[in-house]
């Protein structure tokens, strides 16, 4: 513990005869290497801003222009026509004294070298922002490229040829561009069309002429300025206004989860699962530190995503305001924040500037099990102040966490590198009840109980008594795609690389000098604890109300659904809208996040994919039409969700367009009826698909049971669901879906069992098609050989 060491390092006591010096030179030691290990750290991020700084370009291309240079000035040839005289003439008179004439003109021509390999980076770096800013290619039909799209292709490979660091894309990456405003509103008038009568639309349609004819484009303008001057003119307003100021709960209402393996859990030792997790965790933000990680890329091109949201994945909090809520972001700690049995624990996971071995965190964690010291008062419920509404936490930390104690134990849980929960209970798919386990398992990871997670945390880990393991995000830092990229990194590198031993217990040796896991220290007053129950019944009651079902898909996965030559999204969104259509008896605004990463600082946009051809497949299919106009309409609804997709990821959505032009009018202090009425549609279908970003790491062929779950959220309207989903490898698609018991609307079981049938309906329809298709080839066959 470093800081223990520091303490008693350098110790002394006055005596008769003198002053007595004592030094711990084990601690100095330590102290030392600490220092070792943070000025190395200093050295390689110095050493990654060269090399990020320069890309696509590297530092040892210097070299070759210099060499260059001076081969043609060695051959009589001056390369600079004449900028290299008119740097020796400026350069200064100390040089001039000492440097003889040829060393005058050396260095001139290292001057004007690094000049020129500076414009070539900067032409290199503007040519390659050129070629992001490229997104024509996604709107091509597959086999169908043009030849600007070919020229593109293989310039985008060649810059790529050299291995980027994780944030080199960063500088070259195209801002977010303002989309027209006539554009959005035709495109929002055309999203809501088949959801509102005649008249309803007819009235949208005066509020939004209105609009664009008043107030809109002056809006507009102030938009289009923050663009020039801001990096990005939607993030910043997007994680103020969306996430930090919202003054309700953040659990379950913001907060999601992700899960364990679906069918396998690599030990059942809960102390060994937190020490392999605890590591694999650690390794990840030492490639995020030293920035080995490669970028993540648009599947199946070498276009990179924007890196930002890695930057404050570790050591951060959200912390609680009257008004709006701050994220901290504090320099690495060595240290996790542990909670088990109502007692918190800081648990050092480095010492003397090394990381501890899997077997001697498991060691550590294991000691934390066995200590049977009662929680402080107060202190067991206390995580319900993170779970409640955020204006009383704000006002309870304002109050009596500034200082003493209680500030010092609330930093070590806010500056530790992660939040860790060791949970006493027994979760995942086991039992005479696999279904109902996974929906107490969902429900577990979302809310817990309400007082055993620390929600305000960018990330928690919660290890089970059985060993399973999963995860509960904090949502203003990231989005879904950023966390499951780490949470696939964790379970992998579990699994297939730190790995157990035949009892269960992590590999390597254990120091068993190591000082113990340091209990946190609470004085809570009656006032703080009135407010911990009262926080605790508000989260409870939200608690309590959130429906969960957790079910896998086995029919078919995206194998059989692209063999229908179909985008296994498309198919999905599709049936969500069929199933909806079922369970209520019409359709609703529909909410698909995309994400806008191909932008610097990109974060998400809305894919309406409630749209007319959608409504027209479902209506046509549940009135009875031919199989074939169904085929028909279900293939031009695929299509309408490919493209509404596509110009969500390329800039041209209509959601976040809409919502910063209604922030502009709040600062102007103007209302707009039609942003107003926009912005407080409700969206009682929330859906997200959760990415698979690293097949490769799990060898679904060799290991076909070490399959995620994925993850889930809460719903986002009190009469609607959320539905997440993800697809994993070719057979398999693992469904959350949520509502709220208070809806006697809604019903998650009974929604998802309409999910089911809709994917199933559709693929007979298709499959029907295929047949015919496969048959009629067959038939035709024969003759084309005879012809032949």
């Amino acid at each position: 513990m470093a800081e223990a060491h520091q303490a008693v390092a350098f110790q002394f006591t006055i005596t008769p005869e003198g002053i007595d010096l004592q030094l711990s030179y084990q601690a100095l030691n330590q102290i030392y290497l600490s220092g070792v290990r943070s000025w190395k750290k200093r050295v390689s991020r110095m050493k990654n801003r060269v090399i990020k700084g320069v890309y696509p370009a590297s530092p040892s291309s210097w070299l070759f222009v210099a060499i260059g240079i001076l081969a043609t000035m060695y051959m009589q040839s001056d390369p600079s026509m004449g900028l290299i005289a008119k740097i020796q003439q400026h350069l200064p008179l100390s040089l001039h004294v000492s440097l003889s004439s040829q060393g005058q003109t050396m260095v001139s021509a290292l001057v004007f070298s690094t000049l020129l390999w500076l414009s070539l980076i900067l032409a290199l770096r503007f040519c390659l922002k050129l070629l992001l800013s490229y997104h024509h290619w996604m709107f091509e039909q597959h086999g169908r490229v043009s030849n600007t799209t070919k020229v593109w292709v293989t310039l985008m490979r060649l810059f790529s040829r050299k291995k980027p660091l994780l944030y080199s894309y960063q500088t070259s990456l195209p801002h977010l561009p303002v989309p027209a405003i006539q554009d959005t509103l035709s495109r929002y008038l055309e999203s809501v069309r088949p959801l509102l009568t005649d008249s309803e639309f007819q009235q949208m349609t005066t509020l939004a002429n209105e609009f664009e004819s008043t107030l809109g484009h002056r809006l507009q303008r102030y938009l289009k300025l923050k663009a020039l001057w801001a990096t990005n003119y939607v993030s910043d307003w997007w994680e103020e206004y969306v996430y930090l100021r919202s003054r309700g709960p953040i659990m379950v209402n913001s907060n999601y989860y992700g899960m364990d393996f679906l069918y396998v859990t690599p030990t059942s030792v809960q102390a060994a699962r937190a020490g392999n997790t605890i590591t694999a965790l650690m390794l990840y933000r030492r490639k995020v530190n030293r920035e080995e990680l490669t970028p993540s890329r648009v599947p199946g091109t070498v276009i990179p995503l924007c890196a930002a949201q890695c930057e404050r994945m570790f050591n951060t909090t959200r912390t609680p305001g009257v008004e709006t809520d701050v994220l901290q972001h504090w320099q690495d700690s060595e240290f996790v924040a542990v909670y088990h049995g109502g007692r918190y624990f800081r648990l050092w996971v480095y010492r003397a500037g090394r990381l501890l071995s899997p077997r001697e965190i498991e060691y550590q964690i294991q000691r934390i099990l066995d200590d049977s010291s009662p929680p402080f008062p107060g202190e067991e419920k206390l995580g319900a102040l993170t779970a409640g509404e955020r204006i009383p936490w704000a006002q309870m930390r304002q109050q009596f966490f500034r200082s003493g104690l209680n500030k010092k134990s609330l930093d070590a849980i806010e500056k530790a590198a992660f939040f860790i929960t060791l949970d006493d209970e027994e979760q995942g798919m086991k039992g005479d009840d696999p279904a109902g386990n996974l929906d107490r398992y969902a429900k577990s990871l979302l809310h817990g109980k309400c007082y055993d997670r620390w929600f305000d945390k960018s990330f928690s880990i919660v290890i089970y008594k059985n060993g399973k393991s999963g995860l509960n995000a904090e949502h203003s830092w990231a989005d879904a795609p950023t966390v499951a990229h780490l949470w696939e990194y964790t379970l992998a590198t579990d699994a297939f690389q730190l790995g157990y031993t035949e009892e269960g217990h992590c590999k390597g040796e254990v120091d068993l000098s190591l000082p113990p896991p340091q209990r946190l220290v609470w004085e809570i007053s009656p006032e703080v604890q009135a407010q911990v129950c009262s926080s605790l019944a508000v989260a409870q009651a939200l608690a309590d109300d959130v429906d969960c079902h957790v079910f896998p898909f086995r029919d078919f996965g995206k194998g059989r659904i692209k063999k229908c030559r179909i985008s296994p999204d498309a198919f999905i969104q599709i049936s969500l809208q069929l199933a909806y259509y079922r369970d209520r008896g019409g359709f609703c605004l529909t909410y698909e996040a995309s994400m806008t990463r191909l932008f610097r600082e990109g974060r998400t946009e809305t894919v309406r994919s409630c749209s007319k051809d959608s409504c027209a497949f479902v209506r046509a299919l549940e009135s009875g039409q031919t199989e074939e106009e169904c085929r028909r309409l279900f293939r031009l609804a695929s299509e309408k969700h490919q493209n509404l997709y596509r110009m969500a990821m390329t800039g041209a959505g209509i959601d976040r367009h809409l919502f910063c032009l209604y922030v502009v009018s709040k600062y102007l202090g103007v209302d707009s009826p039609f942003l107003h009425k926009v912005l407080s549609e409700p969206w009682r279908l929330s859906t997200s698909q959760t990415p698979v970003q690293q097949l490769e790491l799990f060898d679904l062929k060799n290991n076909p049971d070490y399959i995620s779950l994925g993850g889930g959220f809460g719903p986002v309207a009190d009469d609607g669901y959320g539905v997440s989903y993800i697809i994993v490898g070719e057979d398999l698609i693992n469904f959350h879906v949520s509502s709220k018991h208070s809806c006697s609307q809604t019903d998650s079981h009974r929604f998802g069992a309409q999910i089911q049938k809709a994917l199933l309906d559709i693929m007979v329809l298709l499959s029907a098609d295929a047949k015919s298709s496969s048959s009629s080839k067959g038939s035709n066959q024969p003759q084309s050989k005879k012809l032949l």
